[in-house]
């Protein structure tokens, strides 16, 4: 699981999927389904054949507020690890962490 590779294949869906998107609190719920799945295949394509992934999407409506979110893991930071990337547009925001845990 390398990090940076990983993060540079969810800022490539992230922004290909949600250049243009509008906050809709009706289409959200279809949208971080579908966000996660994409990204999930796209990870396994690359071959982290040995890795459980996790990838936890979260889409919010930019309305100026604050939003805090934390993850914890119980795992061996020798071989697991994990990445995150935001994008953000006048209209939302949307983080995916994607978690590798080596078995």
């Amino acid at each position: 699981f390398r990090p940076s590779v990983v993060k540079e294949c969810i800022h490539a869906v992230l922004k290909e999927e949600l250049a243009n998107a509008e906050y809709s609190p009706e289409e959200m719920p279809q949208l971080t389904k579908r966000l996660s799945e994409t990204i999930k295949d796209k990870l396994k394509e690359m071959g982290f054949d040995r890795y459980k992934m996790v990838v936890q999407v979260v889409i919010g409506e930019q309305r100026g507020e604050g939003v805090f979110m934390a993850a914890r893991c119980f795992w061996d930071a020798d071989t697991d690890n994990y990445t995150y990337d935001v994008f953000m547009n006048d209209s939302l925001f949307c983080v995916v962490a994607a978690f590798g845990c080596f078995y």
